[in-house]
């Protein structure tokens, strides 16, 4: 969900009930040395994952009970039983929802990339939609005001990078909610790629609605743990203080070590061009093709999964043959329909997950960016001419100019991922004491 070659509002700137029944136990995690989940297989708990949605639904959503309710959400924001939490909230008696705020892509989904849904009232629930994408904490605090609400709930699927924009719209909720005395609530869902932390920090110089805060490219957290992480780390400067009250509903049975793909919880594209848990799990490292003028696969039935331009052939499929963990790569011949390339033939490759537990995206990434350099001359980088002092996109995916200059001057993979290795260190450490859930070996 980075941004498409243009990005509506941000990139001007710069110029960002029934419930089903839940099977089994509530109680968390499995004991340590139970088996845990295999490549493809099932999870460790008999019935599956609980995200926080559908415990605060069958506990006849108490936490929020009695309060004027905003919601923030889209079309992620579903229970088990594939019904929407808006339509739920809507038709009972337990809640008091006064509006619902729809990010980019807007609150049903009809939207592409950079473009929202207008405001209006939903057909369905009776309840005010407000375009909320672009939205900054002063238009936040506005929204609250005019939907009269006290309780502000947030509930996207996350994908677990830092350029999927949902979680700055999240942060500058947080922000407008700190400031105006409003209680914040969370209700989370796993990570879909897992509890690692991965790759480079943003810069404060390089900070955008792609990366609006300095934390690392694939953070490692839900966004749970995120919200609980930007209230220490960085509301007290933004906001002026802390939440006054930050409420995590937590998601039960799940694991920082356990996948999507093994929770047995459906996979609802959190937006157009994520169409599959596979996208998620390369996508931390294949959005780096934004910053280029290859193709991401935009425009295709694959985005992020494919990737190539105009003239690459074979050999760049052969050159990665050893350097993705946990993938394979295939060559493939694509036809964007939109997007960079839209009606060229490209050649490139298909990424394909072998191994789900083994995917390092950002290092994969970072090998796919080294050797189409080495192999294309014709390898350009993406330049924003509106944005002279930073016009480089990859810069702002990457967080600096470190990624670039390393790849133009011809640095080794293993080189430029171990050059951040310190960075990532610190701040796996930091964000320790804001973790909910742990490993299996952490437990």
């Amino acid at each position: 969900m980075s941004n498409g070659i243009q990005r509506r509002g941000f990139l001007a700137a710069m110029g960002a009930g029934a419930v089903g029944p839940l099977v089994g136990s509530l109680a968390s995690p499995v004991a340590a040395g139970t088996r845990p989940p295999g490549p493809r297989g099932r999870g460790p708990w008999p019935g599956g994952t609980i995200p926080g949605v559908d415990d605060l639904a069958a506990r006849g959503w108490e936490d929020i009970a009695g309060e004027r309710v905003g919601v923030i959400t889209n079309p992620t924001g579903i229970l088990r039983d594939l019904s929407h939490e808006v339509d739920v909230m809507a038709a009972s008696d337990a809640v008091d929802l006064r509006a619902v705020f729809g990010p980019e892509h807007g609150f049903r989904g009809t939207a592409q990339a950079g473009d929202a849904e207008d405001t209006y009232v939903d057909e369905r629930t009776g309840v005010t939609v407000y375009d909320a994408y672009g939205a900054t904490s002063d238009t936040f605090a506005e929204l609250y005001e005019r939907a009269d609400v006290e309780t502000v709930v947030f509930d996207i699927q996350d994908v677990g990078a830092r350029f999927y924009t949902y979680v700055w719209t999240m942060y500058y909720a947080m922000v407008a909610a700190a400031r105006t005395g409003r209680r914040f609530v969370v209700l989370d869902r796993p990570n879909p790629v897992g509890g690692i932390a991965r790759g480079p920090m943003m810069t404060t110089e390089f900070t955008t609605f792609v990366g609006l805060k300095e934390i690392v490219q694939q953070h490692g957290m839900t966004v749970g743990e995120l919200a609980r992480f930007f209230d220490g780390e960085f509301l007290p400067a933004d906001a002026g203080k802390r939440l006054d009250d930050l409420h995590v509903v937590q998601v039960r049975r799940w694991r920082s070590d356990v996948l999507f793909v093994d929770t047995g919880l459906p996979w609802v594209p959190p937006s157009p061009n994520m169409p599959t848990t596979d996208t998620a799990l390369v996508y931390p490292g294949t959005c780096m093709f934004e910053g280029t003028m290859w193709s991401e696969g935009r425009g295709t039935t694959r985005p992020f999964e494919l990737v190539g331009a105009p003239g690459v052939d074979y050999r760049w499929a052969e050159s990665l043959a050893d350097d993705l963990p946990g993938l394979a790569a295939r060559e493939a011949y694509f036809t964007p329909v939109f997007s960079k390339q839209a009606g060229k033939v490209c050649g490139g490759v298909q990424l394909h997950v072998d191994n789900p537990a083994d995917v390092d995206a950002v290092s994969a990434g970072v090998a796919m960016l080294v050797e189409a350099h080495r192999i294309y001359p014709e390898f350009e980088w993406r330049y924003d001419a509106f944005d002279s002092a930073r016009p480089y996109w990859i810069d702002k995916l990457s967080g600096s100019r470190r990624l670039r200059t390393m790849v133009d001057a011809g640095a080794a993979v293993d080189d430029i991922v171990g050059s951040w290795e310190q960075e990532l260190a610190e701040f796996d450490d930091r964000r320790q004491q804001y973790l909910i859930y742990r490993g299996a070996d952490r437990a």
